[in-house]
């Protein structure tokens, strides 16, 4: 069992800036892709962004890259959202969650194994 827990969320201004932190526990952290995924209010569940356990692939939605960066820090069992230019329609409640298959960083959010409870993230025009 793995428990995660996303923390950074809040309220910022559009153009600015927020950082997202997602902890893992339970096993051992290095050998899950982790990944984020948003669901604003009345919408479905939207794939943000993912990375491998080793750090060498990412992915990114259409809708985010170039604005937000996805990282990890092992040795912290913790992964990151760096997310700038925030847009309002960026407004949402963003999860973050472990996938088993370790070595991909996929936008199959379904198959993700291990979710958090999310964070609000609300950005005012």
């Amino acid at each position: 069992q793995v428990q995660v827990v996303e923390s950074g969320g809040g309220l910022v201004q559009a153009g600015g800036s927020l950082r997202l932190s997602c902890a893992a526990s339970g096993r051992t952290f290095r050998r899950y892709a982790m990944g984020w995924v948003r669901q604003a209010p009345g919408k479905e569940r939207e794939f943000v962004a993912a990375m491998s356990w080793s750090g060498g692939s990412t992915n990114y939605a259409d809708s985010v890259k170039g604005r937000f960066t996805i990282s990890r820090d092992n040795a912290k069992n913790t992964v990151y959202l760096q997310m700038n230019t925030l847009k309002p329609e960026d407004t949402a409640v963003y999860y973050c969650a472990a996938d088993l298959r370790a070595d991909i960083a996929t936008s199959n959010f379904n198959e993700y194994d291990y979710w958090g409870q999310g964070t609000q993230v609300t950005v005012s025009s």
